[in-house]
C-alpha cells in the first residue's frame, strides 16, 4: 500500500490556503481574526477538521451531528449510494455539502480539503472505504463491527500502524462512563479471576423471526434507479438486487454483514474483551445454530470461545455467546438479591448484556450493552466497593473524542489497535456460525489448525475483480 500524502502535510496546505485566501479582505469575520469561535460557533480552520462522510443515512444522521458538535467539525463532501433516499436528514442540516457516490472520485477531487472520514455503510465495504482513506492520509471514523473478516481487521491493524492516523471504531460505549467505570472497579478488584463470561441478546433483528427465514438467496428485483448498486456491493460478488439487502437488511446475510454477533457483540463484549485483555481464543465450539443455513444467520445462535491465561489475577476464561431463544442466563441462587424478610429475588437482566463469573464465586459483575453502568449481585456485595461503583462525570463522547484526537488533543479509546482484535473475535465466532462447526485457533499465527475450511474463510468471501488491490498488504 502507498500513502499520497500525511495527514499533517494536508492540513497544513489547507490553512495555508485559506489564509492566503483571506489576505486580501480589510475586516475579517471575528472567528477568523480572534482565531476563536464567534457568537454563531464557527471556529477557524486551525481549530476544526473539515469532515467528508461515506454514508449519510440511517445511523450516520447520528453519527455525523455528534461529530461536527460545536462547531469541532465541518462535513465538506458526502458520499452515498443513493441520495434520493436521504433527501432530507443531513442534508437538510448541512445545506450546499458536495456530493458524490464514489467515494474514490471524492477523494480525488477533494483529497487535499479533507482532514478525516466518517464511514457509516454496511459491514462488507467497511474495510475498502478506510483503507482507501488511509492510503490518503485521512483519519478515520469507522461503525462497528470494524470489517466484515477477520483479515481484513489484521490488515487494519497493521495499516493504522503504518500511516499513523487517528482511528476509532464506533462502539460508543468505550467513551462512557459506564466504561470508567469498570475500570474503576477493575482496579478495585471487583472485576479480577474472571473465568467465565456470559454475553446475550434476545432476538431482535428480522432473520431472527421464524416466519421471516429464507435458506436461498431472495430472486431478482428492479434496483431503484437513484442507486448505484455495483459501488453498494463493492468487493462483494454482485448479487442480482433485492429489497432484502439495501437499505436495511443486508445485516443478516453472511454474504454482505455480520449477524447479531457482529451488531451487538461490540456493545456487549467490548469491554472485558479491553480490560480484561482477553485477545484471541484458542477453540471455538458452535453449541447451537437453530434452522442453519449458509445464506442467512441463525435463527438463534450459542457458541463457547475458549481464552489462554494472560497474567496475574488474569486466568483463563471461557465466554459463551447466546443470540435468539435461551439467550438470558439463568444465575445461581447464591446471587440472587435478599429482602428484609430475606426472599430471594433474581436479579432482572434485560435483553441484553454480559455475565463476569469470578473464581471465588463471592458475586456476579453484570452490565447492559453500550456504555451502560455495571451493577453487582447479589446486591450486597455492592457495599464493599460503594465508590468504584460510582459513575464518574462525563467527559468527550465518542464521536468528540475522535474529532479532538484528530487535532492533537488526547486520544481515542477505540482505535484500531483495540477495535481491530474486538472485531478478529467476532469474526471467528461468524466463521462457527457459518460452518455450524467448531476449530482450534492459533492466536500467535493467526491460523485455524485443525479445519481447513474454516482457515480460508479467515480471508472472508470471494474477492470481486477489480477490488483485488485494497487486499495486497503493506
Amino acid at each position: 500500500m502507498k500513502m499520497n500524502h500525511s495527514p499533517t502535510l494536508s492540513r497544513r496546505k489547507f490553512i495555508n490556503k485559506t489564509a492566503s485566501a483571506i489576505a486580501g479582505i480589510t475586516i475579517l469575520p471575528s472567528y477568523l481574526a480572534l482565531s476563536k469561535a464567534d457568537a454563531a460557533g464557527n471556529l477557524p480552520p486551525s481549530k476544526r477538521i473539515n469532515l467528508a462522510c461515506i454514508g449519510i443515512g440511517g445511523r450516520a444522521k447520528g453519527v455525523i451531528p455528534q461529530l461536527c458538535k460545536n462547531g469541532a467539525a465541518k462535513p465538506v463532501a458526502f458520499c452515498d449510494v443513493d441520495f434520493k433516499r436521504e433527501k432530507e436528514g443531513v442534508l437538510n442540516w448541512f445545506p450546499g455539502v458536495r456530493q458524490f457516490s464514489d467515494y474514490r472520485v471524492m477523494f480525488d477531487q477533494m483529497g487535499d480539503d479533507i482532514d478525516a472520514v466518517s464511514i457509516v455503510t454496511p459491514d462488507h465495504v467497511h474495510f475498502v472505504q478506510t483503507i482507501e482513506a488511509m492510503q490518503r492520509g485521512k483519519h478515520v471514523y469507522v461503525e462497528k463491527p470494524l470489517t466484515h473478516s477477520f483479515r481484513e481487521a489484521e490488515l487494519l491493524i497493521q495499516a493504522e500502524k503504518h500511516y499513523g492516523v487517528v482511528t476509532q471504531m464506533g462502539n460508543q460505549g468505550h467513551s462512557s462512563p459506564g466504561a470508567r467505570q469498570f475500570q474503576q472497579l477493575r482496579q478495585a478488584g471487583a472485576i479480577e479471576d474472571i473465568v467465565k463470561i456470559e454475553a446475550y441478546k434476545s432476538p431482535a433483528l428480522w432473520f431472527m423471526n421464524a416466519a421471516k427465514r429464507i435458506s436461498e438467496y431472495p430472486k431478482a428485483e428492479p434496483s431503484p434507479e437513484s442507486l448505484n448498486y455495483d459501488l453498494w456491493c463493492g468487493p462483494m460478488t454482485k448479487m442480482p438486487f433485492s429489497r432484502l439487502y439495501h437499505p436495511f437488511d443486508w445485516r443478516g446475510f453472511y454474504l454482505f454483514g455480520t449477524g447479531m454477533l457482529g451488531d451487538w457483540g461490540a456493545h456487549l463484549i467490548d469491554f472485558a474483551h479491553d480490560y480484561l485483555k482477553l485477545g484471541l481464543p484458542t477453540q471455538v465450539e458452535a453449541l447451537r445454530m437453530d434452522d442453519h443455513n449458509k445464506v442467512i444467520f441463525p435463527l438463534s445462535s450459542h457458541i463457547r470461545m475458549q481464552f489462554p491465561e494472560r497474567g496475574p489475577d488474569l486466568p483463563a476464561c471461557e465466554m459463551i455467546w447466546r443470540d435468539g431463544a435461551d439467550a438470558i442466563p439463568t444465575l445461581d441462587e447464591k446471587y440472587h438479591n435478599a429482602d428484609a424478610s430475606g426472599k430471594l429475588t433474581a436479579p432482572r437482566l434485560g435483553h441484553a448484556g454480559t455475565i463476569l463469573h469470578r473464581k471465588d464465586e463471592k458475586f456476579v459483575i453484570q452490565r447492559g450493552s453500550h456504555g451502560s453502568a455495571s451493577r453487582l449481585y447479589p446486591k450486597a456485595s455492592m457495599m464493599d466497593y460503594r465508590a468504584a461503583l460510582k459513575a464518574p462525570g462525563h467527559g468527550p463522547n465518542h464521536m468528540q473524542s475522535f474529532t479532538q484526537a484528530c487535532m492533537g488533543n488526547g486520544s481515542t479509546n477505540s482505535p484500531f489497535s483495540v477495535g481491530g482484535p474486538l472485531t478478529q473475535v467476532l469474526m471467528l465466532g461468524v466463521i462457527a456460525q457459518y460452518l455450524n462447526e467448531g476449530f482450534n485457533f492459533n492466536p500467535k499465527t493467526k491460523r485455524i489448525t485443525n479445519h481447513p475450511q474454516a482457515n480460508a474463510i479467515l480471508n472472508g468471501p470471494p474477492i470481486r475483480k477489480g477490488w483485488e488491490h485494497y487486499y495486497v498488504g503493506i
